[in-house]
Protein backbone atom coordinates (compact mmCIF):
# COMPACT_ATOMS: atom_id res chain seq x y z
CA UNK A 1 0.00 0.00 0.00
CA UNK A 2 1.26 3.42 -0.83
CA UNK A 3 1.27 6.08 1.78
CA UNK A 4 2.06 9.60 0.58
CA UNK A 5 1.91 13.21 2.68
CA UNK A 6 1.41 16.08 0.76
CA UNK A 7 1.66 19.98 1.73
CA UNK A 8 1.06 22.70 -0.77
CA UNK A 9 1.45 26.91 -0.31
CA UNK A 10 1.66 30.27 -2.17
CA UNK A 11 2.87 33.57 -1.54
CA UNK A 12 2.06 36.78 -3.50
CA UNK A 13 6.27 37.74 -2.78
CA UNK A 14 7.09 41.67 -2.48
CA UNK A 15 6.90 42.96 -5.83
CA UNK A 16 3.49 41.84 -7.43
CA UNK A 17 0.25 43.17 -6.88
CA UNK A 18 -1.83 39.73 -6.80
CA UNK A 19 -0.86 35.81 -7.18
CA UNK A 20 -1.27 34.68 -10.15
CA UNK A 21 -0.55 30.67 -9.02
CA UNK A 22 -2.88 28.44 -8.13
CA UNK A 23 -2.06 25.15 -7.00
CA UNK A 24 -4.07 21.91 -6.31
CA UNK A 25 -3.02 19.00 -3.28
CA UNK A 26 -5.77 16.32 -3.04
CA UNK A 27 -4.54 13.47 -1.14
CA UNK A 28 -7.87 11.54 -1.26
CA UNK A 29 -6.64 11.02 -4.66
CA UNK A 30 -2.85 10.80 -5.04
CA UNK A 31 -3.02 14.31 -6.93
CA UNK A 32 -0.90 17.21 -7.17
CA UNK A 33 -1.38 20.17 -9.50
CA UNK A 34 0.25 23.75 -10.05
CA UNK A 35 -0.25 26.45 -12.77
CA UNK A 36 1.40 29.97 -12.92
CA UNK A 37 -0.57 32.20 -14.84
CA UNK A 38 0.65 34.61 -17.58
CA UNK A 39 -0.84 37.40 -19.45
CA UNK A 40 -1.36 40.29 -16.71
CA UNK A 41 -3.49 41.25 -14.11
CA UNK A 42 -6.85 39.23 -13.57
CA UNK A 43 -6.06 37.23 -17.22
CA UNK A 44 -3.19 35.12 -15.46
CA UNK A 45 -4.97 34.63 -12.32
CA UNK A 46 -7.99 33.17 -14.19
CA UNK A 47 -5.97 31.06 -16.71
CA UNK A 48 -4.24 29.26 -13.51
CA UNK A 49 -7.51 28.78 -11.90
CA UNK A 50 -8.85 26.76 -14.88
CA UNK A 51 -6.27 24.65 -15.27
CA UNK A 52 -6.34 23.44 -11.81
CA UNK A 53 -10.19 23.27 -11.51
CA UNK A 54 -9.95 20.65 -14.58
CA UNK A 55 -7.61 18.83 -12.74
CA UNK A 56 -9.62 17.95 -10.27
CA UNK A 57 -12.50 17.59 -12.69
CA UNK A 58 -11.37 15.23 -15.11
CA UNK A 59 -9.33 12.93 -12.24
CA UNK A 60 -12.85 13.19 -9.69
CA UNK A 61 -15.04 12.11 -12.77
CA UNK A 62 -12.85 8.99 -13.77
CA UNK A 63 -13.00 7.58 -10.18
CA UNK A 64 -15.53 4.72 -11.06
CA UNK A 65 -14.58 1.89 -13.19
CA UNK A 66 -13.69 0.79 -15.63
CA UNK A 67 -10.34 3.19 -14.43
CA UNK A 68 -8.97 4.84 -17.03
CA UNK A 69 -5.09 4.95 -17.50
CA UNK A 70 -3.75 8.09 -15.48
CA UNK A 71 -1.72 9.02 -18.50
CA UNK A 72 -4.27 9.37 -20.63
CA UNK A 73 -6.15 11.73 -17.99
CA UNK A 74 -3.35 13.27 -17.43
CA UNK A 75 -3.47 14.40 -21.34
CA UNK A 76 -6.83 15.09 -21.16
CA UNK A 77 -6.65 17.61 -18.66
CA UNK A 78 -3.94 19.22 -20.28
CA UNK A 79 -5.87 19.50 -23.49
CA UNK A 80 -9.13 20.45 -21.68
CA UNK A 81 -7.34 22.85 -19.87
CA UNK A 82 -6.35 24.43 -23.20
CA UNK A 83 -9.42 24.50 -25.13
CA UNK A 84 -11.55 26.04 -22.02
CA UNK A 85 -8.56 28.72 -21.73
CA UNK A 86 -8.54 29.53 -25.75
CA UNK A 87 -12.52 29.76 -25.51
CA UNK A 88 -12.01 32.07 -22.50
CA UNK A 89 -9.89 34.51 -25.09
CA UNK A 90 -12.47 34.17 -27.31
CA UNK A 91 -15.46 35.53 -25.38
CA UNK A 92 -13.71 37.88 -23.36
CA UNK A 93 -10.95 39.72 -26.16
CA UNK A 94 -8.86 42.07 -23.71
CA UNK A 95 -7.97 38.19 -22.22
CA UNK A 96 -5.01 38.25 -25.37
CA UNK A 97 -2.18 36.35 -24.28
CA UNK A 98 -3.31 34.57 -21.18
CA UNK A 99 -1.98 31.37 -20.49
CA UNK A 100 0.06 29.35 -17.80
CA UNK A 101 2.73 27.08 -17.16
CA UNK A 102 1.63 23.91 -15.46
CA UNK A 103 3.13 20.49 -13.68
CA UNK A 104 0.92 17.86 -12.53
CA UNK A 105 1.33 14.54 -10.70
CA UNK A 106 -0.33 11.99 -10.07
CA UNK A 107 0.64 8.79 -8.03
CA UNK A 108 -1.19 5.26 -9.37
CA UNK A 109 -0.28 2.39 -6.47
CA UNK A 110 3.22 2.24 -6.83
CA UNK A 111 3.84 4.48 -10.17
CA UNK A 112 4.24 8.47 -10.38
CA UNK A 113 3.25 10.25 -13.84
CA UNK A 114 3.54 13.94 -14.18
CA UNK A 115 2.90 16.20 -17.06
CA UNK A 116 4.97 19.19 -17.57
CA UNK A 117 4.57 22.07 -19.78
CA UNK A 118 6.39 25.93 -19.77
CA UNK A 119 8.77 26.93 -16.88
CA UNK A 120 7.60 25.72 -13.53
CA UNK A 121 9.53 22.59 -12.82
CA UNK A 122 9.24 19.52 -10.68
CA UNK A 123 12.25 17.96 -8.78
CA UNK A 124 12.72 14.62 -7.01
CA UNK A 125 14.79 14.06 -4.02
CA UNK A 126 16.43 10.46 -3.91
CA UNK A 127 19.02 9.00 -1.93
CA UNK A 128 19.95 12.39 -0.80
CA UNK A 129 20.22 13.93 -4.34
CA UNK A 130 18.10 16.36 -5.63
CA UNK A 131 17.25 16.14 -9.24
CA UNK A 132 15.11 18.13 -11.58
CA UNK A 133 12.71 15.80 -13.74
CA UNK A 134 11.72 18.55 -16.06
CA UNK A 135 13.05 20.84 -18.65
CA UNK A 136 12.11 24.28 -18.73
CA UNK A 137 10.21 25.03 -22.40
CA UNK A 138 11.99 28.37 -22.27
CA UNK A 139 13.78 30.72 -24.87
CA UNK A 140 17.25 30.58 -22.10
CA UNK A 141 16.89 26.35 -21.89
CA UNK A 142 16.96 25.92 -25.53
CA UNK A 143 20.32 28.18 -25.67
CA UNK A 144 21.82 26.18 -22.81
CA UNK A 145 20.80 23.02 -24.57
CA UNK A 146 22.52 24.48 -27.67
CA UNK A 147 25.92 25.63 -25.70
CA UNK A 148 25.38 29.19 -26.31
CA UNK A 149 24.92 29.75 -22.54
CA UNK A 150 26.29 28.45 -19.45
CA UNK A 151 23.49 27.69 -16.81
CA UNK A 152 25.14 30.40 -14.42
CA UNK A 153 24.73 33.07 -17.37
CA UNK A 154 20.97 31.63 -18.13
CA UNK A 155 20.27 32.59 -14.36
CA UNK A 156 20.66 36.05 -14.59
CA UNK A 157 19.50 36.37 -18.62
CA UNK A 158 17.08 39.20 -19.13
CA UNK A 159 15.24 36.75 -21.20
CA UNK A 160 15.11 34.08 -19.07
CA UNK A 161 11.26 34.09 -18.87
CA UNK A 162 10.24 33.68 -22.25
CA UNK A 163 8.77 30.94 -22.74
CA UNK A 164 8.70 28.49 -25.77
CA UNK A 165 5.65 26.41 -24.99
CA UNK A 166 2.74 27.20 -22.12
CA UNK A 167 -0.87 25.72 -21.69
CA UNK A 168 -3.93 28.07 -23.49
CA UNK A 169 -2.17 29.89 -26.33
CA UNK A 170 -2.18 27.97 -29.10
CA UNK A 171 -4.79 25.55 -30.21
CA UNK A 172 -2.56 22.46 -30.39
CA UNK A 173 0.04 21.62 -27.31
CA UNK A 174 2.89 19.44 -26.91
CA UNK A 175 2.83 17.53 -23.39
CA UNK A 176 5.90 16.23 -21.47
CA UNK A 177 4.65 13.41 -19.37
CA UNK A 178 7.36 11.19 -17.41
CA UNK A 179 6.52 8.39 -15.26
CA UNK A 180 8.39 6.31 -12.78
CA UNK A 181 8.68 3.85 -9.98
CA UNK A 182 8.51 5.66 -6.71
CA UNK A 183 10.11 4.72 -3.19
CA UNK A 184 10.23 5.12 -0.17
CA UNK A 185 11.79 8.19 1.25
CA UNK A 186 11.10 9.88 -2.26
CA UNK A 187 10.22 13.87 -1.71
CA UNK A 188 8.70 15.68 -4.95
CA UNK A 189 8.79 18.95 -5.05
CA UNK A 190 6.77 20.82 -7.80
CA UNK A 191 7.16 24.92 -7.85
CA UNK A 192 6.78 28.11 -10.10
CA UNK A 193 9.38 30.21 -11.27
CA UNK A 194 9.40 32.19 -8.65
CA UNK A 195 10.78 29.99 -6.38
CA UNK A 196 13.97 28.66 -8.99
CA UNK A 197 14.32 31.82 -10.07
CA UNK A 198 15.54 33.26 -6.43
CA UNK A 199 16.77 30.40 -4.94
CA UNK A 200 19.47 27.67 -6.09
CA UNK A 201 18.97 24.35 -6.93
CA UNK A 202 21.85 23.17 -4.17
CA UNK A 203 19.68 25.15 -1.37
CA UNK A 204 16.84 23.84 -2.33
CA UNK A 205 18.70 20.51 -1.47
CA UNK A 206 19.42 21.50 1.71
CA UNK A 207 16.34 22.37 2.93
CA UNK A 208 14.70 19.47 1.37
CA UNK A 209 17.30 17.16 3.44
CA UNK A 210 16.85 18.96 6.77
CA UNK A 211 14.68 17.04 9.58
CA UNK A 212 12.02 20.00 9.14
CA UNK A 213 8.37 18.67 8.45
CA UNK A 214 6.85 19.17 5.48
CA UNK A 215 5.23 22.92 6.04
CA UNK A 216 8.43 23.76 7.60
CA UNK A 217 10.44 23.29 4.60
CA UNK A 218 7.49 24.76 1.77
CA UNK A 219 7.62 28.05 4.62
CA UNK A 220 11.44 27.73 4.35
CA UNK A 221 11.84 27.34 0.54
CA UNK A 222 9.60 30.53 0.21
CA UNK A 223 11.05 33.06 2.89
CA UNK A 224 14.36 31.97 1.01
CA UNK A 225 13.13 33.29 -2.14
CA UNK A 226 11.24 36.29 -0.71
CA UNK A 227 14.71 37.20 1.28
CA UNK A 228 16.42 36.99 -2.27
CA UNK A 229 14.15 39.43 -3.54
CA UNK A 230 10.69 37.95 -4.03
CA UNK A 231 10.14 39.65 -7.66
CA UNK A 232 7.49 36.85 -8.59
CA UNK A 233 4.58 34.77 -7.19
CA UNK A 234 5.74 31.79 -5.26
CA UNK A 235 4.47 28.20 -5.07
CA UNK A 236 5.69 24.96 -3.33
CA UNK A 237 4.16 21.53 -3.32
CA UNK A 238 5.90 19.00 -1.43
CA UNK A 239 5.23 15.10 -1.79
CA UNK A 240 6.79 12.40 0.32
CA UNK A 241 6.51 9.13 0.02
CA UNK A 242 6.09 7.35 3.47
CA UNK A 243 5.58 3.35 2.28
CA UNK A 244 5.07 2.22 -0.94
CA UNK A 245 4.94 -1.26 -0.29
Amino acid sequence: MTEIRFFGKTDTGLKRPNNEDAFLVRPDKGLCALADGMGGAAAGEIASQVFVETALEVFSENDEPPERKTRELIEDTFRLANRRILDNVNTNPHHQGMGCTAELVAFDHRWFFLGHVGDSRTYLLRNGYLRRLTRDHSLIQQQVDEGLLTPLEARRHPLRNVILRAVGVGEKLSVDIIQGEGRTGDVFLLCSDGLTDMVEDRVIEEVLLSTLELPQKAERLTTLAKSAGGYDNITVILCEIISNL
